[in-house]
């Protein structure tokens, strides 16, 4: 089975979800020798297993190259014995709410004071941002007006599609289409998301969003051919190569944001609920199949790390 990724109605919304969680980002040539093209091996997948039941695990990472394919065969050998899916909502943002959050919510998306970006950032800031925005064909006021961590986030947003990568694809809608036509049930994971951020930016400290800005910015300059490299080791099912990865600028973002304690409830959280989503399927029985962020698996304090501290077994790649 080839799957093609299924792509997110984009939003600004989207996007800054994305600088809260995690995910890494060269030049135009070396992306056209990196970036994943055509159909892959396909990525790997964790078994985790109580006494009577397994859930099979499929790591995402974010952003992905455009119009990409990859074989699931794996994914389609499991699935045939599965009972349900699990993965995270969708965040489905009609137009009219897009407006809305923009219109009524502005305060959280514009600089306080009716200030430009100019009058907030550091000198040396704000430059290596207006270098950026010109490279990416951006207007010299574009983009002015906005909080500094809203701006960064359109800023990537144009530079991942300028290097053919982008955010917005999603690898559990394609899932998901997949588990329909197989008339497998599916559970979904609410977790906190666009509204909760845009509140969350209110409180947010003038220090932490620079720090944060300047880490998206770096990946900006620096860094897409680590957006690229990690892309294509995902889809070949290298998940030791994604460990040995640098942190991204969502990454980076996210530890930054972390002092803020507003943040820091909201990224617990997301751990939190997908903690026990997976709990209460090991509880029950049967295989579950999910599709989860590949950084909320990883690590010390990964989702796989802290299943094995509850005493289930974990098997797949890193732990074999």
């Amino acid at each position: 089975m080839t799957l093609r990724i299924g792509r997110h109605t984009a939003s600004i919304c989207l996007i800054l979800a994305g600088l809260l969680h995690a995910n890494p980002g060269a030049a135009e040539d070396a992306i056209s020798e990196i970036v994943v093209s055509g159909a892959r091996a396909g990525p790997r997948l964790w078994q985790i297993q109580s006494d009577t039941a397994q859930v099979w695990i499929l790591g995402t990472v974010s952003p992905l190259p455009v119009d990409m394919t990859w074989r699931a065969s794996e994914l389609e050998h499991v699935l045939a014995d599965a009972q349900v899916l699990l993965v995270a909502k969708p965040l489905e943002i009609s137009l009219p709410r897009i407006v809305w959050m923009l219109v009524a919510q502005r305060d959280r998306l514009m600089s306080p004071g009716g200030r430009e970006l100019k009058d907030v950032l550091a000198p040396d800031l704000y430059r290596r941002f207006a270098t950026q925005r010109a490279v990416d064909g951006a207007g010299s006021e574009r983009w002015e007006r906005y909080r500094p961590i809203i701006a960064a986030a359109l800023l990537e947003d144009a530079a991942m599609k300028r290097h053919g990568l982008s955010a917005r694809l999603d690898v559990s809608l394609t899932v998901r289409r997949f588990a329909r036509q197989r008339h497998i049930p599916v559970d979904d994971v609410a977790v906190p998301g666009a509204a909760e951020l845009l509140d969350a930016l209110r409180t947010i400290a003038p220090d932490l969003e620079s720090k944060c800005f300047s880490a998206v910015l770096t990946t900006i300059e620096s860094g897409m051919p680590l957006l690229a490299a990690r892309a294509a080791a995902w889809a070949n099912g290298d998940v030791a190569q994604i460990a040995s990865l640098p942190p991204s600028s969502e990454a980076a973002c996210g530890a930054v944001l972390r002092a803020d304690s507003r943040t820091a409830d909201l990224l617990a959280g997301i751990h939190d609920h997908w903690l026990t989503a997976l709990e209460a399927h090991l509880r029950g029985s049967g295989v579950t199949v999910a599709v989860v962020d590949m950084d909320l698996l990883l690590g010390h304090d990964g989702l796989l790390r802290d299943l094995q501290d509850q005493g289930y077994r974990v098997d797949g790649p890193l732990q074999e």
